[in-house]
């Protein structure tokens, strides 16, 4: 995701500005050898010259065996000028297994000290993960963990001094790896950016596939892309004018009901209706999945995320969904997606899962009683991962511990973004600079501002709102200006 720059100017100790004295390239060679960690081998450690705006740095490659199993693969990258005195670790999407280039370029250039894991393996799939349950682990939540004690390890070796904040920012699959690091590792970081968290994917799984089952029970089940438009035209009439302005977006989809049975075809077929059996497919698209006993498991897809249906519902099963069945659940390669049966194969899916992957807790009390800051982020057109699986998790953190817990963890929902990024809402926005703010100078963020780019010009900008506030319009002005909205409740 594209970071909107915010300036801020704060005054800073002497000792900290010490820091940020140039580190001698030397400093950074040696390194190699005398760097020494618990089960990690500092495999190389090199002195990068200053290039396209980024400082020069120094980059530190580990291989880290907390078991016999494991092989996790991270790097760490140290300015050397410039410092500004703080640790950033960044996550990984879907099943990780590569190092997070881009991510780590972005932190250099904003004076971080910066670490990135593989995830304990290569590539994008789960095939890993079959006959290697310590490798599952890794991936699950241990080389996060093993990533940040070593990589704030390497920070004190070559500064001399340890971070004074250390903070982790995903998406997606970054953000169960942010609900796993604050669930059973609250020391590792100080703040965490957790985006459209996939922190209970196993459930969800069933949800997904759902999709997928519903758009292809037969031929004429079948939506092509070619009525994608017409659909979300119909739910922007149901529901766009529901927060009292029509705009194009829906800010609030819980507010409004949207039956795309209101596209029944009365005539021939054609791109502006859906035949019954598309019907019946897209309200399996919108709709909850259940256990056997009627408990709701994942809610579905938001009035408004249409035009993304082709990657869950369109030719192949969605690939991480589908790999987490074939190769953890059912440890079948060739198994069909056809066969998921809810009321069959619940129970053996969440067996599998164990609370490695899933990271369902809200007991947050050891991470925001040492200070932790989380600020959370969803798209409600999100199409990999229900939007209001973060509404329900903020809701169950409120009773488990507490309105409270408002004063250290926030959920900001995007009207009209995709997933981690996308749609047709303003989608671009800085959550770590608010997060550096809320958890080192205490001003939490009551409203971050959110801009739409389109061929690089900034078309429309809006506040996003903490959950459940939203951006309501003040009445005059343009409707793409940020300030003729004020945060309130719905």
């Amino acid at each position: 995701m594209r970071l909107v720059a915010l300036l801020s100017f704060v005054l800073v100790p002497a000792t900290v500005l010490a820091q940020q004295a140039p580190v001698p390239s030397a400093a950074c060679e040696r390194l190699a050898a005398s760097l020494t960690l618990p089960h990690t081998t500092v495999t190389s450690a090199t002195v990068k010259s200053a290039d396209a705006g980024l400082p020069a740095s120094c980059r530190v490659a580990l291989t880290i065996k907390p078991s016999s199993d494991s092989d996790i693969k991270s790097e760490i990258w140290l300015p050397l000028t410039g410092w500004n005195g703080k640790f950033l670790a960044v996550g990984n999407g879907a099943w990780g297994g590569s190092i997070q280039y881009a991510a780590l370029t972005d932190a250099l250039k904003r004076g971080y000290a910066a670490a990135s894991t593989d995830t304990g393996h290569t590539g994008s799939d789960a095939s890993f993960a079959m006959g290697h349950p310590e490798r599952l682990i890794d991936f699950g939540y241990r080389s996060v963990h093993e990533t940040a004690v070593q990589g704030k390890a390497t920070v004190q070796a070559l500064y001399g001094t340890a971070p004074r904040f250390s903070y982790f920012n995903g998406c997606s699959g970054g953000g169960r790896q942010a609900f796993m690091a604050a669930q059973r590792y609250p020391a590792d970081f100080d703040g965490i950016v957790a985006g459209a968290p996939g922190y209970n994917r196993t459930d969800a799984a069933f949800q997904t596939v759902q999709m997928i089952q519903a758009t292809h029970k037969t031929p004429e089940s079948f939506i092509p892309a070619a009525k994608y438009p017409a659909i979300r035209q119909a739910a922007l009439k149901a529901c766009d004018a529901a927060d009292g302005l029509a705009d194009g977006l829906i800010a609030d989809p819980t507010a409004c009901r949207f039956d795309p049975g209101v596209m029944a075809c009365t005539a021939a077929d054609s791109a502006n209706c859906l035949t019954q059996p598309q019907v019946a497919a897209a309200r399996m698209i919108y709709g909850a999945v259940y256990d056997r006993s009627g408990k709701e498991i994942s809610t579905g897809l938001e009035p408004g995320s249409e035009m993304h249906w082709g990657s869950v519902s369109g030719s192949t099963p969605h690939p991480m969904y589908n790999d987490l069945l074939r190769f953890i659940v059912f440890q079948d390669p060739a198994w069909d997606y056809r066969t998921l049966d809810i009321t069959r194969d619940l129970e053996r899916a969440r067996k599998a899962d164990n609370g490695v992957l899933g990271a369902t807790s809200t007991n947050l009390t050891p991470f925001v009683s040492r200070g932790g800051k989380m600020i959370v982020f969803h798209g409600w057109e999100d199409q990999n991962i229900p939007p209001r699986s973060s509404v329900s998790y903020r809701n169950e953190l409120v009773r488990a511990m507490g309105r409270d817990v408002e004063n250290s963890v926030r959920l900001f929902m995007v009207p009209g973004m995709g997933h981690c990024g996308g749609g047709s809402g303003p989608n671009e926005f800085d959550m770590l600079s608010a997060l550096e703010q809320w958890r080192e100078h205490g001003k939490a963020p009551a409203s971050i501002l959110a801009s739409r780019v389109e061929n690089g010009t900034v078309t429309r900008t809006r506040p996003l709102c903490p959950f459940p506030q939203l951006a309501k319009y003040k009445g005059t002005g343009s409707i793409d200006q940020a300030e003729n909205f004020a945060c309130a409740a719905p």
